[in-house]
């Protein structure tokens, strides 16, 4: 287990490339259980998840590829088996999404209950009831799924919540369903839209991917084929989030800025001038204390529960007070008390945060508790006076590629230690 040791006050400077996005790379994963032929997938981040996934896969008896530029090639037709063991899945949530796949392809999946980051609530009762729903019989026993089904069948769903992974099981279910499948009340994240378009470029019928009403029209097989993740729009905004609280200027590039236009409204109202361009951002906050900014999570396309712990972060530092308020996750505030630590002035009152700026922060040691909140405590130790040292920070490693090696490149002094 490692940690990370980071000196602050020194402004970030130049730039980065932002790595895929972790989000839409583990659903892609799983949509190639879908496929007839290989699927090669680029762009995909070093993550710990990635490994997870990719071991997951393996246990099953796909086959398994990286080549030269780091692409993974994924090949189904050697599975064995169609389990999805606790010891795998209790680390990783998205482990869930390969439970439709399964069942849709092959007719059967046990897959064991999920785990992942402790921050509130992730029912999967909504995967389940959407499948049973499109004929799959269901029983949950002793922390697994065990599910079958002879052939799904098209059905309305009507999802009672906005879930991503519900969403993308749904969508990835429905492709080889007879009929066409409606999903009401749908995720329209950008990485529920990159997971349609690789199943259409699998031979899929997706339409309405992006909006609430996702129309899938099944088909008798999908197809092998080479496609390439999207940008990590979490990732991008911990990057500017990190520019914008030390004073600096910097540009990020292979990203996509339209899936960010909230987090930039955001930068631009705490003072940071910000220009875009196709696939660049470019901030600069040279001079300039941030100022206080009101925060309210939703689902995309509102302000994004990702980002609301650097927010907090970059709160603790600007001049004047700000509300922040988490309206997706219950248990989204477990950093708040690692940055009083640092001599933040927080107050927590159920799902909201008050926050009045302090003119410094004080370094300590901290303890990461699961992965957005292990960015924040690196955002504040950025500008920390003295060594913070960051505990536990597996967590970071599950969604952020070489953070210490992209900050140092900016100009960080941070460094990773074993324990």
């Amino acid at each position: 287990m490692d940690k990370l040791i980071i000196t602050g006050g020194i402004p970030l400077q130049g730039e980065i490339r932002i790595s895929g996005a972790k989000n839409a790379a583990l659903p892609i994963l799983a949509a190639t259980l879908l496929a007839d032929g290989p699927v090669k997938v680029g762009n995909i981040p070093h993550l710990q998840d990635i490994t997870t996934t990719m071991e997951l896969l393996g246990r099953m008896g796909v086959e398994l590829v990286i080549d030269e530029c780091m692409d993974i090639e994924v090949d189904c037709s050697t599975i064995r088996e169609l389990f999805a063991p606790y010891e795998l899945v209790k680390s990783m949530r998205a482990s869930i999404l390969v439970l439709g796949p399964m069942l849709a392809r092959f007719g059967q999946a046990v897959v064991s209950l999920p785990g992942g980051c402790a921050i509130g609530s992730r029912p999967v009762n909504l995967h389940i009831e959407g499948l049973v729903k499109m004929g799959a019989e269901i029983d949950v026993e002793s922390g697994y799924i065990h599910a079958k089904a002879r052939k799904l069948k098209a059905a309305r769903l009507v999802m009672d919540l906005v879930t991503v992974t519900g969403t993308e099981n749904l969508m990835m279910a429905a492709t080889l369903a007879e009929g066409t499948t409606l999903i009401e009340n749908a995720a329209r994240e950008p990485e529920v839209v990159d997971l349609a378009n690789c199943l259409n470029a699998m031979g899929a019928k997706i339409s309405g991917a992006g909006s609430d009403t996702i129309a899938v029209e099944g088909v008798d097989r999908l197809n092998g084929t080479h496609y390439d993740v999207l940008p990590d729009r979490i990732e991008s905004g911990t990057y500017l989030v990190a520019a914008a609280i030390t004073g600096g200027h910097i540009r990020i590039k292979d990203t996509r800025p339209r899936m960010l236009e909230t987090v930039i409204d955001k930068l631009r109202e705490a003072g940071a001038e910000v220009v875009v361009g196709d696939e660049w951002i470019d901030l600069d906050m040279r001079g300039r204390r941030p100022c206080a900014t009101n925060i309210r999570t939703s689902p995309y396309p509102a302000f994004p529960t990702d980002m609301q712990a650097q927010f907090t972060t970059l709160n603790v530092v600007a001049e004047g007070a700000a509300t922040i308020s988490e309206t997706v996750f219950e248990n989204r505030f477990m950093h708040v008390h690692e940055l009083q630590r640092l001599g933040a002035d927080i107050q927590l009152e159920g799902n909201t945060a008050f926050v009045r700026g302090v003119e410094r922060l004080t370094a300590a040691p901290v303890m990461a508790t699961d992965l957005r909140a292990s960015a924040s405590l690196v955002l504040a130790g950025l500008v920390a006076e003295g060594d913070t040292v960051v505990d536990r920070i597996y967590h970071i490693d599950r969604g952020y590629e070489s953070i210490e090696e992209k900050l140092a490149k900016l100009g960080a002094r941070i460094r990773r230690v074993p324990v």
